[in-house]
C-alpha cells in the first residue's frame, strides 16, 4: 500500500522492549516510513516537544507511565492531542481495550503482533490521518472563503442601498413588466381555448342527449357503464368547471393588465395618465396583502374618487409612490392588529381609504388615509429623511418616502405631506400640478 502524503510520515514507536523497537523499526523502514523511538511514556512526551510524529505507537505496559496515562496526555496537549495513537499490548481482554479507547487511541495491535498486520494498521491510520489534515485544510480554506463572501454580500448590500434610489424604479418596472409578458401569452392562450372547449362540450352534450332520445333502450354493455357513471352529475359539475376555469382566466388577465398598468416600461417619458388607473393598478398588486389570512384580518380599502382629468406626469414614477404609501399603510395595520384583541379588530376594522379630487383648475390631490395607530410628532419629523425607519432591520432600507419626496417634489414639482397623531390613524396628501412645466421637467 503506497502513502500519498506530500513529506514521508514520521512514526514514533514507544516501547520498553529493545527487540520490539528493533523489529518495528526495520519494518516500517522498509515501508519507507521514518521512525522514531523512544523507551519509555517520559522519553516520548520529551521527544515530540521538539518533533511532532504522524503516529504513535505505544505500548501499554511500561515503567514510570504506563501507556494510557502516555495517551492522555498526549490528547491533553493541543499540539499532539489530533496524532493518532495505536496501542501495542499483551493485554487483550473487553476492560483494558475500552480504557484505551476512552484516552484516545484509535485502534489496538495484540502482541506478540505480526509485521504485516503491524503494517496494514500503520498505514491505514497514516492514510486516515493525512485525509484528516486535509479534510480540515479544506474546511478551513471553505469557511474563508464563506466569510469572504459574506463580507462581499455585506459590501453589495450597501452598494445597492447606495444605488437603490436612482434604480429601484427602472428595475422593479422592468420585472413587473417582464413577469405580465410572461404570463400574459398562456393566459390568452388558455382564454381563447376556454370558448371552444364550452361549444364543443356543448356539442357533445347536444349528441349525447339526442342519442338518448332516439335509442332510449341502451345495449347492456351501455347500460352497465351508465350505472357506474353518474351521467347528470358529470353533465352539470362539467359546465360549472368551465364556467369557474373562465372567471380564472378573466381574473389572470385582469391582474395581467394591472401589472402592466404598473410597470408602463412605455412610459419613460411625460405622458398624460389616469391617476385612478395607476391606483388600480397598484391596488390589484397588493391585493394579496389586503385579503384576510391566518395570522391577520382583511383590510378594507375605501375608494372616494372624484372626476380628474389626465394628469401629465412619470406614470412609473407616480405608481412607485402610491406603492410605497399604501405598503406602508398595510404594514401599520398588520402590526397594529397584532397588538389588539378580535373583539377590538371587529369593533374598529382595519381599513385605507383613498380620495381624489381636484384642489384647483391645475392641481390634483391624492388622500390615502390609514385607521391605524398614528405616528408619533418626532418621527413625522424624520419620514422623508434617506435611510430613516422605523421598522426592524432586514424589514425595510428606510428609503421609501424619501424616494417618494424626490418624486413628488423634484420630478414633479408637487407637494407630499403626513398627517398623523397617535391613535387616529395616518394620511398621505400627493399634490401634484395637471401640466409639468418645462422647469420641473429640466
Amino acid at each position: 500500500m503506497s502513502l500519498t502524503t506530500e513529506q514521508t510520515p514520521t512514526v514514533l514507536i514507544v516501547d520498553d522492549n529493545s527487540a520490539n523497537l528493533g523489529v518495528l523499526s526495520d519494518a516500517l523502514d522498509q515501508a519507507g516510513l521514518e521512525v522514531m523511538v523512544a523507551k519509555s511514556g517520559k522519553v516520548a512526551l520529551e521527544r515530540v516537544k521538539y518533533a511532532l510524529p504522524d503516529l504513535i505507537l505505544l505500548d501499554v505496559m511500561m515503567p514510570e507511565i504506563d501507556g494510557f496515562e502516555t495517551c492522555r496526555l498526549l490528547k491533553a496537549n493541543p499540539k499532539t492531542k489530533d496524532i493518532p495513537v495505536i496501542f501495542m499490548t499483551a493485554l487483550s481482554d473487553t476492560t483494558n481495550k475500552i480504557a484505551g479507547f476512552q484516552v484516545g487511541a484509535v485502534d489496538y495491535i495484540t502482541k506478540p503482533f505480526q509485521q504485516e498486520e503491524v503494517l496494514s494498521r500503520v498505514q491505514l491510520h497514516l492514510k486516515l490521518h493525512d485525509l484528516t489534515v486535509k479534510l480540515e485544510h479544506k474546511n478551513s480554506l471553505l469557511e474563508q472563503k464563506v466569510s469572504e463572501v459574506s463580507q462581499a454580500y455585506t459590501d453589495l448590500k450597501n452598494v445597492q442601498i447606495q444605488l437603490i434610489q436612482s434604480e429601484k424604479l427602472s428595475s422593479l418596472g422592468q420585472m413587473v413588466a417582464g413577469i405580465a409578458h410572461e404570463i400574459n401569452n398562456p393566459v390568452n392562450f388558455i382564454y381563447g381555448n376556454l370558448v371552444h372547449a364550452n361549444e364543443y362540450t356543448q356539442e357533445v352534450l347536444k349528441l349525447l342527449h339526442l342519442y338518448q332520445e332516439e335509442y332510449p333502450e341502451p345495449t347492456p354493455r351501455i347500460q352497465a357503464e351508465l350505472e357506474l357513471t353518474d351521467l347528470e352529475f358529470l353533465e352539470s359539475d362539467l359546465l360549472k368547471l368551465l364556467n369557474s376555469m373562465n372567471f380564472g382566466a378573466r381574473r389572470i388577465r385582469e391582474i395581467v393588465r394591472s401589472m402592466r398598468i404598473f410597470s408602463r416600461t412605455d412610459d419613460a417619458n411625460l405622458t398624460e395618465t389616469d391617476i385612478h388607473e395607476c391606483l388600480e393598478g397598484t391596488l390589484t398588486i397588493l391585493n394579496y396583502r389586503l385579503k384576510q389570512k391566518s395570522d391577520h384580518p382583511a383590510i378594507a380599502v375605501i375608494k372616494d374618487y372624484g372626476l380628474l382629468p389626465p394628469v401629465e406626469c412619470y406614470a412609473v414614477q407616480i405608481n412607485q409612490v402610491f406603492m410605497n404609501i399604501l405598503s406602508n399603510a398595510i404594514d401599520a395595520l398588520d402590526e397594529y392588529d397584532k397588538q389588539r384583541s378580535l373583539a377590538e379588530i371587529h369593533q374598529k376594522p382595519s381599513s385605507i381609504k383613498i380620495h381624489t379630487k381636484m384642489i384647483s383648475d391645475d392641481w390634483v390631490a391624492i388622500h390615502i388615509a390609514d385607521n391605524g395607530p398614528g405616528i408619533p410628532p418626532e418621527v413625522q419629523a424624520k419620514l422623508f429623511e434617506p435611510f430613516f425607519t422605523t421598522k426592524p432591520a432586514g424589514k425595510g432600507t428606510g428609503l421609501g418616502l424619501s424616494i417618494s419626496h424626490q418624486i413628488v417634489v423634484d420630478k414633479h414639482g408637487g407637494h407630499i405631506t403626513c398627517k398623523s397623531s397617535p391613535g387616529t390613524g395616518t394620511e398621505f396628501i400627493v399634490k401634484i400640478p395637471l401640466q409639468q412645466t418645462v422647469s420641473q421637467v429640466a
